[in-house]
């Protein structure tokens, strides 16, 4: 259905207030990369025990246990820096740019997509960034799940270090991330590096209630998120990203509504969310489902992927918003279950994707998808497919997006 506008807005506008308040006012911590209600609920399988969740539970607990003795990294670890010469700067090089062989000093770099540049990650803050996501997440959920203080303590330590000490804390911007030697100094595209802010964001949300987290890390921790958010939607670079109407946009709006919702800005988020998904569903995905601007890519199976999971997050977030994006649909059929009915084949390892990938797409990655497609509107062909490919397995998400499948026998 439409969104509703002018007239009916008022209508729209109560009736998104009352959804995002029975949304963030559960008993259950303010998360929003997945709704409370499925947070509980994985609680009171590890509880019981449910062989459902054992293996993920077990693998979430050797990962937290292993981030317990890790060193807490910050910005100030790399060897590489931006051209600004501050270390407190969050700096990267762009993956798949490439020295050019015929240059005696490889300047202007060239791009080969889907070839990820090795070099590019040595001495520059991508590595440091991604274990500190998957380590907080893992100490915040084993908190939550266990209420064990010593994960909240470790938690909270890894966000001081890279985010709050003066000494060590990152400077709220990604202004020289995705550097292309003789190319650029930073990027638009490097903004999408920082969106697992999203996951720490929801990693303080589990481990708020803690000793570990006090108001002084709670107020210090907002001021930073509200200098970043400031820069998100007022600087130029960031705004370049809605103008590249792919994945880039896509985890670009992921960022703000998220963001938005965790600073108190509710009536933004909603607005924002009303008038840019109808826009972002129309730009890129087709009423047969292909995702254009992805399919071009090297990696295009990936990538669809990618932009998928992108779109299905700002679904999730509408239901904190109070906008229904999961029904929404363009005037050319365009939809979340069109994307996912063009990719949902692939969720057989048997089915040959029509391009040669790169690098194989792991296509586990659609099942979350369809639990979550599935749960909002039932389909007969996502629960066929769940039944046979959806099985226990060590996977995290398995925690938080779960499938009773059925008995075919």
């Amino acid at each position: 259905m439409k969104f509703l506008h002018s007239a009916l807005g008022g209508v729209l506008c109560l009736w998104g207030l009352l959804v995002a308040s029975c949304a963030n006012h559960s008993s259950g911590p303010h998360v929003y990369c997945l709704p409370v209600a499925n947070l509980e609920g994985a609680k009171q399988r590890i509880a019981r025990n449910d062989p459902s969740v054992r293996e993920p539970f077990a693998k979430l607990m050797e990962n937290a246990n292993r981030a317990l003795l890790s060193v807490p990294g910050s910005v100030m670890d790399k060897t590489k820096v931006a051209v600004s010469g501050d270390k407190h700067d969050f700096f990267s090089y762009g993956p798949y740019w490439w020295p050019d062989p015929n240059k005696p000093d490889g300047l202007p770099y060239i791009k080969h997509d889907g070839y990820v540049y090795p070099k590019s990650k040595i001495g520059t803050d991508t590595m440091a960034f991604t274990r500190l996501l998957n380590d907080t997440e893992a100490l915040a959920y084993a908190y939550y799940f266990t209420g064990r203080v010593d994960y909240a303590d470790k938690a909270a330590e890894l966000i001081r270090v890279w985010f709050l000490n003066p000494a060590t804390a990152m400077n709220p911007s990604a202004n020289y991330a995705q550097a292309v030697p003789g190319v650029a100094n930073g990027r638009f595209e490097g903004e999408i590096e920082l969106r697992g802010l999203t996951r720490i964001a929801d990693a303080i949300a589990l481990i708020d209630g803690s000793p570990a987290w006090t108001k002084d890390d709670r107020r210090a921790f907002r001021r930073w998120l509200e200098s970043y958010y400031a820069w998100l939607t007022q600087a130029r670079l960031p705004s370049d990203a809605t103008s590249g109407e792919n994945n880039h946009e896509s985890w670009h709006d992921v960022q703000v509504v998220h963001l938005a919702l965790e600073l108190g800005k509710a009536h933004h988020a909603r607005t924002f969310l009303q008038d840019e998904f109808p826009r972002l569903l129309a730009m890129q995905v087709a009423g047969t489902g292909e995702q254009h601007h992805e399919l071009v890519r090297a990696d295009s199976l990936g990538y669809s992927l990618f932009n998928l999971e992108a779109l299905f997050r700002l679904a999730t977030l509408g239901e904190y918003a109070g906008v229904d994006c999961w029904t929404y649909m363009t005037k050319d059929h365009g939809s979340l279950n069109s994307a996912l009915d063009y990719l949902a084949p692939y969720t057989d390892p048997e089915n040959a994707w029509p391009v040669d990938e790169v690098v194989p797409t792991n296509r586990d990655r659609l099942l979350p998808l369809l639990v979550q497609a599935n749960a909002h509107q039932k389909n007969k062909t996502y629960q066929n497919l769940l039944d046979i490919f959806y099985d226990t397995g060590p996977d995290f998400w398995r925690l938080q997006w779960p499938f009773e499948k059925r008995n075919r026998f």
